[in-house]
């Protein structure tokens, strides 16, 4: 048993000599150099991973301006809508006395020329209103037709009118400053002695 021991210990330093030695040639060897193309991967992998970061940041940018584009769109469209209400009312808020006058007149138990006294200072009062509001009407009767503010229904011949020239007003027409809102509905003049000429 004490030679197997004496051998085991034999081995251990004989182990022990060779590690060492070994340890001692390593350090004399060069440092193992690295290959080109794994310097690369490195470097590639540390672009993409910066790529990444990059991306993400602009994905989010994105979402973010989408988002406030959003809210932008519909806090424009609430506040059109708002302004559209507030205009409207303020219109209707001018033709409130004139409903309450036609009701008055509904309610009348005058004349039939007391009614129509009435309602022609109804009408009167609307005209008024109107105006207030930059709404003309569309020149007629005598004009020379203009079909970009007369519509035609027909022709009345008329030797006293110019041919071409609007003989009678069916439907006023009206302008609100330079923008037609609706054309004036109308009969042109047919002049028979203008055409025999």
């Amino acid at each position: 048993m004490a030679e197997q021991e004496t051998e085991l210990t034999a081995v251990a330093a004989q182990v022990g000599a060779s590690d060492t030695a070994a340890a001692e040639n390593a350090s004399e060897l060069p440092a193992v150099v690295e290959h080109p193309a794994v310097a690369e991967a490195e470097q590639l992998k540390a672009e993409l991973e910066q790529l990444k970061t990059e991306r993400a940041q602009l994905v989010d940018r994105v979402a973010r301006l989408q988002a406030e584009f959003d809210n932008a769109r519909k806090r424009a469209e609430r506040e059109k809508t708002e302004f559209r209400d507030f205009a409207v009312g303020q219109v209707v808020e001018q033709f409130l006395p004139v409903v309450d006058n036609f009701e008055l007149a509904l309610k009348a138990t005058g004349s039939a020329d007391q009614l129509r006294a009435g309602v022609e200072l109804i009408v009167k009062q609307m005209e008024e209103i109107l105006r207030g509001l930059q709404v003309q009407p569309v020149p007629a009767v005598g004009e020379e037709f203009d079909p970009r503010v007369h519509e035609a229904l027909g022709t009345v011949e008329r030797d006293d009118l110019p041919d071409h020239h609007v003989a009678e007003e069916i439907r006023k027409g009206y302008k609100l400053r330079e923008r037609l809102l609706r054309p004036s509905l109308v009969r042109i003049a047919s002049n028979p002695k203008q055409k025999s000429e």
